[in-house]
């Protein structure tokens, strides 16, 4: 995966869980923020050097890196 690509994190569904997507591709359903990391580490980012607050990196929708269940 591009470092330069964009990853979209959805709003949580009903049970907490949050699409991810980056470049047109899902990666998975995360339940925190620990599975967002793996997921960009699947795709080949180093997660030691992921901020998830990084906004020209993750575009959180919904809420940000600390909302895992609607309404929160």
């Amino acid at each position: 995966m591009n470092p330069a690509l964009r990853v979209v994190v959805y709003p949580p569904d009903a049970e907490g869980g949050r699409r991810v997507r980056a470049g047109g591709e899902i990666l998975g359903r995360a339940l925190g923020p620990g599975d967002v990391l793996e997921f960009l580490r699947r795709a080949g980012l180093d997660p030691d050097t992921i901020r998830l607050d990084d906004p020209l990196l993750i575009e959180w929708r919904g809420g940000g890196p600390t909302v895992w269940s609607p309404g929160t």
